[in-house]
Order: C-alpha cells, then sequence, then structure tokens
C-alpha cells in the first residue's frame, strides 16, 4: 500500500497518512510500520529521512529527524512502535491486530517491547554494531550517529549479545508453545502485531536473501549476526515464521526506495 515519495513540503499539506521511512534501508522499526499499514490495507505516502543527512526540513515539521514517523491528516506526528500500532488500529480496527482479550493484548505489548522497546532486540543490535565499528573506525560517522541515539557505553555494548539471546530465546518458547496447540502465529489463534514485529526484526539477526529484499553489501553485513551466543540462540523455526509472515501477507521483495 506504500505511494509515491514525496518531499517534506509536498507532505505537509497532503491528506492521509504519511510515513517518514530512512530511503534505501531496511530498518526494522520502518519496516515493521510498513506492515501494520499494509496488512490494513491503509495507504500512506512514503517521506524520506537521511541517516548523518540534512533532515532539517524534517525536524521543522514533525520535531524529529529520525524514522519511522506517521501523521495521519492533521494529528500530531506519532513515532513510538505501539502507537503506530494504535494508530493502525483506530483507522482501520478490521482485521485487529491488537487481541481484545485483555491478557493476549498484554502478551503482544510485552514481548513487542522486547523486540522494538529501549534495549530490545533491536536496541541490542544496534548497540552490537556501534560496538564492532569502534573497533575498527571509531570515527565513523555511523558509528557516531547511532553511538549517540542508543546511548552506547561499552559496557552496555558488551552484554547487549546476551540480551539479544535472552530475547530470542523467549521468542522461540512462545513459538513452540503455540504451535504445540496446533496454532500459526506468536500470540492467540490469528494474526497480530507481534508477528509483524517480529518479522521485521528479524532481519537483523538474519536477513531475507537479497532478491526478496535487496540491499547494499555493507548494510547486509552489519544486519547478519554473527556472535556465537547470539547464534546458538536463533531457532530455525523463528526464520520459518519469519518467511511465512512475509511470503503469506506481506509485499515481497521489499521496496525500499
Amino acid at each position: 500500500m506504500a505511494g509515491a515519495w514525496l518531499d517534506v513540503e509536498a507532505a505537509r499539506t497532503a491528506p492521509g497518512l504519511r510515513l517518514v521511512l530512512t530511503r534505501g534501508i531496511p530498518g526494522p522499526w520502518g519496516e515493521s510500520a510498513k506492515a501494520l499499514f499494509h496488512v490494513k490495507r491503509i495507504p500512506f505516502a512514503r517521506v524520506a529521512q537521511t541517516v548523518v543527512g540534512d533532515n532539517a526540513a524534517l525536524r521543522a515539521w514533525t520535531g524529529r529527524d529520525d524514522a519511522p514517523i506517521a501523521i495521519w491528516n492533521d494529528e500530531p506526528p506519532r513515532h513510538a512502535w505501539a502507537d503506530l500500532a494504535q494508530l493502525a488500529e483506530r483507522i482501520t480496527p478490521d482485521p485487529p491486530l491488537l487481541p481484545r482479550d485483555v491478557d493476549e493484548r498484554a502478551l503482544v505489548f510485552g514481548l513487542g517491547r522486547e523486540l522494538c522497546g529501549e534495549m530490545g532486540l533491536g536496541w541490542c543490535r544496534r548497540l552490537m554494531l556501534v560496538h564492532d565499528l569502534n573497533k575498527i573506525a571509531p570515527d565513523h560517522p555511523i558509528a557516531r550517529y547511532l553511538g549517540d541515539r542508543y546511548g552506547y557505553d561499552p559496557a552496555r555494548a558488551e552484554a547487549a549479545p546476551q540480551r539479544v539471546a535472552d530475547i530470542v530465546g523467549a521468542f522461540a518458547r512462545q513459538l513452540a508453545s503455540q504451535r504445540a496447540r496446533g496454532r500459526r502465529f506468536l500470540v492467540g489463534d490469528a494474526l497480530t502485531a507481534l508477528d509483524l514485529w517480529w518479522a521485521a526484526f528479524a532481519a537483523m539477526l538474519e536477513p531475507l536473501p537479497d532478491d526478496l529484499c535487496p540491499m547494499r553489501p555493507d548494510v547486509r553485513a552489519s544486519y547478519v549476526a554473527r556472535d556465537p551466543v547470539v547464534r546458538a540462540a536463533i531457532d530455525p523455526a523463528l526464520l520459518e515464521h519469519r518467511d511465512r509472515i512475509y511470503r503469506e501477507l506481506l509485499e515481497l521483495p521489499i521496496d525500499l526506495g
């Protein structure tokens, strides 16, 4: 349901949903936002954000210079992962991606935070990337940019692989529990936002192949998890689940603009 790329000035006056994305890079927060709106069949225009680039016009409009950011009609910009899911649910209630059952909904948001939130899987993988870059090129612009945004310090980065492994292990147990009950999704009997978040964030362990998600070789290399603690935690069933969600429900190949 992704539409044309608009510059900031055109996007400011456009109606409907505008989604700020990092062009050319499959950032998991952006890809999961796209997935929410795609499943809901909510069309959106894309607005480009550039890593380590001039995003002054974007900041003047939204108060931020990162991605993703969703702007619905004249409402205030939203950027937090949970807020984007709530927005998608409000715009188009069906199919529901947030369970009506309170216990299942709490599980979706609780496990979702372990992927998308501070010191979650995505956050910790970024710390690991900065840590690796600092060993070989501490003045690299990406190392400084991501280090500032994710609160890099060596101790947090060195603890990150075990935290990622713990999170992946929790998802493996959840998926195994669901499969033992004959269920095809991570929570309950139907697709939820958690399946979409997992599908997007699994790229930071093992990206989809290049024919399904083309990206620069250096970006691909940075996404593959090579730490042995993390690799040992990756259950092939989790990647199979990611692949099925993309194959059956999302757009392939992924369009990064």
